[in-house]
């Protein structure tokens, strides 16, 4: 008789192992590309674009004095970003005060290889002002460079050397760029040749100049990297570094780029008549709030509220009023306000162009001639004779020096008064404010000369922000300048 060693609990245990093996081969497999992760190496990057990287010095004619110039680097690091020059930053001596003029450090920054003889692209705030322009290449070669033109307005210049056979940059498509994609830069940050700082994107189409959207990243940039280019990880290069965001100085990872679309845009241009070309229909803009958008139907945010027109300008000729909200510009739709003045300054001088608004609950198309933007006028140097910079306390506290309007810059500007400013550091220049800049109101009250430039400021609390009303060209804007602390 055959005997069965029967277990009662057999069956559950047979059914429980059946389960664990129905549901094991059914559980999902992790995708190959969230379990090979791995941090970008940036060695072939390297390789392959920093032999297009150059290291870009300028000199600038002085007259010979008792003390000499500054070390470089530190120069640079105190002017570009609005540190006032310390009182007791070592001098070097020169005892003969009957030198001729001679050529002193100025600064640095760097560029990169556009054509293989001898174009280069880097800032404009890079070689502004130089008097000579050296150019070195990673092989050590150096190069005495001439500026083909300078565009302040997006901060974008060309230099040229007479070299041939020299290892040009790819140009990348920046509609590919994406936010959160690893990117790297090369530059010489504070005089230190072939630095690589990497980083990602953090946003695209940041608004902190009139027409450039700028690339905001990560990446360390520091004094000196200025004009460097920014690369993403097909070798290509997306932007030119141009700015940092920072309250000491230093990097705090707030960097900005200048797109390569609208630097090879006003490239091109330097580069086949010296000058950039922009349109313009002679309007100041402003925001739509949202009250605003709700209150006279026009549905969600969008365009840019017309505020005034230029008398004779090419808007008051098309019909455009104050108080129309410019909704479309040759088809293209105004999302912000920054975008009409992008869209009409890539459009040549003499086109006709259909500006489409919304008036009182309907929308209405207009044809409008554009207009050349004028050129920016060069700043005066401080030896020019004509050049005045009182300093007084309260304009010292803001960081600017300013000085008379000529009766010519009067008629120009079709204003009254105001002063202009020669010189800025400090919180004006954080806030933005250039040499050449045109102050016709502070806090709200407007001033013809400097004595009452002065007074109004004389009144202002010292530890509070302080509004100016500003004409930069053909273009008026408000600026807020904190106080150095």
């Amino acid at each position: 008789m055959l005997e069965l060693n029967w277990n009662p609990l057999r069956p559950f245990l047979a059914a429980s192992l059946m389960a664990v093996v129905a549901t094991t081969a059914v559980l999902p497999v992790a995708p190959a590309w969230a379990q090979t992760r791995t941090l970008p190496d940036f060695t072939d990057l390297v390789e392959q674009v920093g032999p297009s990287v150059v290291n870009i010095r300028t000199l600038e004619k002085v007259k010979a004095s008792g003390a000499g110039g500054v070390d470089e680097q530190m120069l640079e690091f105190f002017k570009r970003f609005g540190i006032p020059v310390p009182p007791n930053l070592p001098r070097a001596p020169r005892p003969d005060r009957n030198q001729p003029d001679e050529e002193q450090p100025r600064g640095v920054g760097s560029g990169f290889v556009l054509t293989a003889d001898g174009f280069i692209m880097t800032n404009a705030h890079v070689v502004d002002g130089a008097d000579e322009v050296i150019v070195t290449l990673p092989d050590k070669r150096e190069f005495k460079a001439k500026i083909i033109g300078a565009d302040k307005r997006s901060d974008v210049a060309v230099v040229k050397i007479e070299a041939a056979g020299l290892p040009a940059v790819k140009i990348g498509d920046i509609n590919r760029l994406k936010v959160g994609e690893w990117v790297m830069a090369i530059g010489s940050p504070f005089g230190l040749e072939n630095t690589v700082t990497a980083g990602i994107v953090s946003a695209k189409q940041r608004d902190t100049g009139d027409y450039l959207p700028f690339i905001q990243t990560d990446v360390a940039i520091n004094p000196g990297n200025s004009g460097g280019p920014l690369i993403n990880m097909r070798g290509e290069v997306v932007g030119i570094n141009s700015q940092i965001y920072s309250r000491s100085g230093g990097f705090q990872g707030i960097s900005f780029s200048i797109p390569i679309d609208e630097a090879t845009r006003v490239s091109d241009q330097l580069r086949s008549s010296g000058k950039v070309t922009r349109g313009r229909i002679g309007v100041q803009i402003d925001q739509v709030t949202k009250e605003v958008a709700e209150s006279i139907g026009l549905g969600k945010v969008q365009g840019a509220l017309v505020r005034g027109i230029e008398s004779g300008a090419p808007a008051e000729k098309a019909g455009i009023e104050a108080g129309d909200i410019i909704i479309k510009f040759d088809g293209k739709s105004i999302e912000k306000p920054s975008d009409l003045p992008r869209l009409v300054g890539n459009v040549k001088p003499g086109t006709k162009s259909v500006v489409t608004v919304f008036r009182r609950g309907a929308t209405k198309d207009l044809t409008v001639v554009i207009a050349e933007v004028e050129a920016d006028k060069p700043a005066r140097k401080a030896s020019d004779p004509e050049s005045k910079a009182p300093v007084t306390g309260a304009a010292q506290a803001l960081g600017m020096a300013v000085s008379e309007l000529t009766d010519a810059q009067k008629k120009e500007l079709k204003i009254k008064g105001g002063v202009t400013v020669d010189a800025v550091e400090g919180g004006a220049a954080r806030a933005g404010l250039r040499e050449g800049d045109v102050i016709v109101a502070v806090a709200n009250t407007e001033i013809t000369n400097v004595k009452e430039f002065e007074a109004v400021l004389a009144k202002t609390v010292k530890s509070k922000a302080v509004t100016v009303l500003i004409r930069r060209g053909e273009w008026a804007q408000y600026v807020v300048i904190r106080p150095t602390r």
